[in-house]
């Protein structure tokens, strides 16, 4: 998961294509290790531990309780705005552990006199108070914030809407092929929703002070290669949001199913 996200950042932080992610792996395992790939997995974790585990615990207990409270399944449109809510939540809280993992992932093709050389995620966070500031460490909350209602709209409420679905036809049960079905549908729409904000929110986090003058001449400048600017990088980050849905939906269910850790959603 961490090389499909240390290639979609090299791919989203270039301008103009270089090098391919590819050559690029092959580049830093021949001059800095194959474990120079790996490079940021601590803020990665961080990341996960403050964004995923706000926004999937907000909705999910939520929506039980709505659900409950109105003695059936919510609606589309309820478990959007939900959505957009928690995600709000998990992307404002994650802002600084996604900084710090956009910024390690990248310091691995930079000069030697431009790395950042962070030694650990909580490394970086207090460097980046002592040397830029605490406001810094939110640099690109508004794009991460707004990539992450994307994400979770992508994810969650769409998962639950394909889930039912197919559930109300006569050829899926509420199983495990209907939980990789719906969830591997789910990466899809999240990835498509997410990626140009996602493009936008990396090259936020990655700029140095006084690169960019605001969002908008961040905009303006990934514009100046045509649309699919705001795409760069879409493949890789299928390659690492798809099996990451997948395995966190099934997870998820199996969990609820056989050890009724979770309460069964109302559908």
């Amino acid at each position: 998961m961490d090389f499909s996200l240390f290639t979609m950042v090299h791919l989203q932080t270039q301008q103009i294509k270089q090098m391919g992610g590819g050559q690029m792996a092959v580049h830093i395992v021949k001059n800095q290790g194959f474990f120079a790939l790996y490079n940021g997995l601590s803020a990665s974790l961080l990341r996960q531990l403050t964004y995923s585990t706000t926004r999937f615990a907000i909705y999910e207990v939520v929506k039980q309780r709505m659900s409950e409270s109105s003695g059936g399944p919510l609606p589309f449109y309820k478990r959007v705005l939900l959505a957009g809510f928690a995600g709000a939540c998990g992307g404002f809280v994650g802002t600084p552990g996604d900084m710090i993992n956009v910024r390690m992932q990248n310091d691995i093709k930079l000069p030697a006199d431009q790395k950042r050389n962070y030694k650990h995620a909580i490394d970086g966070v207090i460097r980046v108070v002592k040397e830029e500031g605490i406001p810094r460490l939110f640099r690109g909350a508004s794009t991460a914030t707004f990539r992450a209602v994307l994400m979770t709209i992508g994810q969650l409420s769409f998962y639950d809407q394909i889930k039912g679905v197919l559930l109300s036809t006569p050829y899926f049960t509420d199983n495990l092929t209907c939980h990789f079905t719906c969830s591997l549908a789910a990466g899809a729409i999240a990835t498509t929703m997410t990626q140009p904000v996602d493009v936008i929110k990396t090259r936020a986090m990655n700029a140095r002070p006084g690169e960019f003058r605001g969002l908008w001449h961040i905009i303006t400048y990934t514009a100046k290669v045509g649309p699919l600017g705001f795409f760069k990088g879409y493949i890789p980050a299928f390659v690492r949001l798809g099996p990451h849905t997948i395995i966190t939906f099934i997870l998820f269910e199996q969990l609820r199913k056989n050890f009724g850790i979770l309460k069964k959603p109302v559908q």
